[in-house]
């Protein structure tokens, strides 16, 4: 924990307060414009599924944009370098989440309801592992374009894994969930299980079912953690060095408008924390660890909050 301590006062001692403070600034006025005129809402409420895939491709290049425009100071010997890939990685990464945002609905069968809800099941819980192996397949393609020669694929390495200091910043997050768990905000969303109370009537085998809803769910996470820590961090750094942490923290924080507001502007501190030991660990299996575990407490405590307020 001291070491993680050290890595954010290290970083915070030589990254510009100007260009903190614009970001953070810049994703605040993000943050209220979304949840006073509802970007994300916005975009996820047209109809056409190509038009909310450009306009999010647009909207997190904007975020990332804007902040590498603030961040990276002009005449950087390390940025003209690396300029052709840097503008790769930078146009290209929009593209995937932006992919990733629109849910895949594939037609469905004619058939009866029970069989549909099945059906629709599946689609759910899919389409999580689905997501992580395209991801697998655009870093591989950026890998191999950029002549990218990192052995790790991104930090999938154990190499400076440490799990001690990950379970007390879990232990610290028990508390913070437990609180959250009685607001009304938390309670709309979680937990994400939910979806298989709506898809399933209850029967005697509903158990398994949700159990492997749970394990796709945390799939999700190895997707996220590989994209922002793993590509936006480490498969950034030798293109810009430290200065890719802030504008990933930017567009962590832009994925995070359909949640909760607590827990959108927390996202864009954590995503800052977990980059700074990303960077300096070269390693996602900590930060992998970390939001796994959040994700997995938030869905126990979703359940306990909705038994709670049902008894009330």
């Amino acid at each position: 924990m001291l070491n993680f301590l050290q890595y954010l006062k290290e970083y915070f001692r030589h990254i510009p307060r100007r260009d903190f403070l614009l970001i953070s600034l810049f994703t605040a006025a993000l943050i209220v414009v979304n949840y006073t005129a509802g970007i994300e809402f916005t975009i996820k409420a047209i109809p056409s599924w190509e038009m909310r895939l450009v306009l999010f491709y647009f909207f997190y290049l904007f975020v990332l944009g804007v902040s590498y425009l603030v961040h990276l100071p002009s005449g950087d010997p390390l940025v003209r370098e690396t300029k052709k890939t840097f503008l790769l990685f930078l146009l290209a990464a929009p593209l995937y989440f932006a992919v990733k945002m629109v849910p895949w609905q594939p037609a469905l069968p004619a058939v009866d309801h029970e069989r549909l809800a099945g059906y629709q099941y599946w689609i759910i819980v899919l389409q999580w592992p689905a997501k992580l192996l395209l991801l697998i397949i655009f870093l591989y393609a950026l890998r191999l374009s950029s002549g990218e020669t990192d052995t790790s694929f991104f930090g999938c390495s154990l190499v400076q894994f440490k799990p001690g200091p990950y379970f007390l910043l879990l232990l610290i997050m028990i508390p913070i969930i437990a609180s959250a768990s009685l607001q009304a905000d938390f309670l709309r969303v979680y937990p994400k299980l939910g979806i298989v109370n709506l898809l399933h009537p209850p029967t005697p085998v509903i158990w398994p079912w949700r159990l492997l809803f749970e394990i796709c769910y945390g799939i999700d996470f190895i997707s996220v953690e590989l994209f922002f820590r793993g590509f936006l961090v480490i498969g950034m750094m030798r293109l810009v060095g430290a200065r890719a942490i802030l504008p990933m923290a930017a567009l962590y924080c832009s994925v995070h408008f359909g949640k909760p507001l607590g827990e959108c502007i927390s996202s864009y501190f954590g995503g800052l924390v977990l980059g700074v030991i990303a960077y300096r660990t070269r390693t996602i299996a900590g930060g992998l660890m970390v939001h796994l575990g959040i994700a997995w407490m938030m869905e126990l405590g979703g359940w306990l909050g909705h038994l709670y307020v049902n008894s009330r």
